[in-house]
């Protein structure tokens, strides 16, 4: 199941970033594109990106 963010909104024009949670890892898609390609990471890294983000 794919979610983005609730402070993207719903108008035209809110494309954003969603994540979606596969079998153990995180992944990003693009929601203008939701058939293009994916980044793919593991938990870990996604809260190590997370934390990093946060600073």
């Amino acid at each position: 199941m794919w979610r983005k963010s609730s402070h993207s909104g719903t108008q035209a024009g809110s494309d954003c970033v969603e994540l979606g949670r596969l079998r153990g890892v995180i992944a990003f898609r693009d929601s203008k594109n939701p058939d293009g390609p994916k980044v793919i990471m593991g938990r870990d890294e996604f809260a190590a990106l997370l934390a990093t983000l946060k600073h």
